[in-house]
């Protein structure tokens, strides 16, 4: 019987499983993987081998695959389209995480011309990602997989120069729990969790404050770290809906449940 040389086989039959996707160690979606966050969890997850989606306004070329959002759609519209290609591009597969770290910041308080304003964009770049994420998760994540949100961590403070960005963010915190309890509509063993930072470490914070204490403010290869550990460990994980506060001092990082 006649059979291939042993090299050529072994060549053959990688190209298929890399084209799947089934030599990767997993598959994760990044919403809001272009920013300055998200490029970092997507460049960590790919130097660990992960299958990455970014969805986003704007393209990551480092990524695996890429869903485009229209910044001119409405919410269900967004919805229908994210979902639709998140589908194709799948596959089929499970994802073992979903990370919506999309978002912005706007200030204003009551007496703030632009306070409405703010709090709609707000609304729309936290509250939006937040909630279709939880649709993908719903259809696509894995059994015991992740879902993580992103809050804040000065929102349980109250945020009075800043009401429609806290405001959003009390909202993805609520979302955060809500999902975690029975008939959320998760899938089983899955966990929700949310991060709050205060100040992320990122080249344009540093640009328009250049003068603060750098070592209160967390770096983005902490939180890279932190989540690829919670994805490939369950039992690292805190328990679903809880929210994670990211804390700096002196340069050094670590949680505190809320």
């Amino acid at each position: 019987m006649y059979s291939w040389p042993f090299p050529l086989w072994l060549r053959i039959f990688s190209f298929i499983y890399i084209a799947r996707g089934d030599m990767s160690s997993g598959r994760i979606v990044v919403y809001g993987g272009r920013g300055a966050l998200g490029s970092a969890i997507v460049d960590y997850f790919k130097k660990n081998n992960f299958w990455t989606l970014n969805i986003d306004l704007h393209r990551n070329d480092k990524a695996d695959a890429n869903v485009i959002v229209s910044g001119n759609s409405t919410w269900i519209e967004q919805e229908s389209a994210i979902l639709k290609s998140v589908d194709e591009l799948v596959h089929g597969s499970s994802l073992d995480a979903i990370f919506c770290v999309a978002g912005g910041w706007a200030g204003g308080n009551a007496a703030n011309g632009e306070m409405i304003k703010n709090a709609d964009l707000m609304w729309k770049q936290s509250v939006w990602s937040s909630a279709i994420s939880a649709r993908i998760a719903a259809t696509h994540l894995k059994e015991g997989g992740l879902l993580q949100l992103t809050g804040a961590a000065s929102v349980l403070e109250g945020t009075p120069n800043m009401i429609g960005y806290g405001m959003a963010k009390a909202a993805v915190q609520h979302l955060t729990k809500s999902l975690s309890k029975k008939g959320s509509g998760m899938p089983e063993r899955s966990c929700s969790l949310a991060i709050l930072p205060t100040t992320l470490d990122t080249p344009m914070n540093r640009k328009w404050m250049p003068k603060a204490d750098f070592s209160s403010w967390t770096p983005l290869t902490y939180i890279s770290e932190l989540l690829h550990e919670w994805t490939v460990n369950a039992s690292s994980r805190p328990a679903s809906g809880s929210l994670v506060k990211l804390i700096t001092r002196d340069g050094h990082s670590s949680t505190s449940i809320c």
